[in-house]
């Protein structure tokens, strides 16, 4: 199924975070274009066995940032504004970077060392660690 989204129990990622995740990656990469109806809640919830709370909670977030619109009756779609996507990507880049800015003092890292690691991660091609 294309519209399946993919969640696990096992990440550290909480399950509505992982929903506001895929859905953003679907509508960056063109795969849901404006106006694409999401599977509803209750379907979202049950082929994903998660309760239809965790399902509302990433609906909202996506509300919230504009990626997603909801119509009383009709369901949710992907919204109209394409950056609205890059902006919850943003978001959740600057919660990373602030994760590893912590994690980097906790190691007793010196900036440098931050630097260099990240510029070495970023020359790597996308999909190596």
């Amino acid at each position: 199924m294309r519209d399946a989204l993919v969640l696990s129990s096992h990440s550290g990622t909480p399950m509505y975070a992982q929903i506001v995740e895929q859905v953003v990656a679907k509508v960056m990469a063109g795969e849901w274009p404006s106006g694409h109806p999401l599977p509803s809640i209750r379907e979202l919830a049950s082929a994903s066995r998660v309760s239809v709370i965790t399902v509302k909670r990433a609906y909202l977030e996506l509300e919230r940032a504009g990626v997603i619109v909801t119509q009383q009756g009709k369901g949710s779609f992907v919204a109209d504004q394409p950056d609205a996507s890059r902006a919850v990507l943003m978001d959740t880049f600057r919660t990373q970077l602030a994760e590893l800015v912590t994690t980097a003092r906790t190691l007793g890292l010196e900036p440098q060392d931050v630097l260099t690691q990240v510029e070495e991660a970023l020359s790597h091609p996308s999909d190596s660690p």
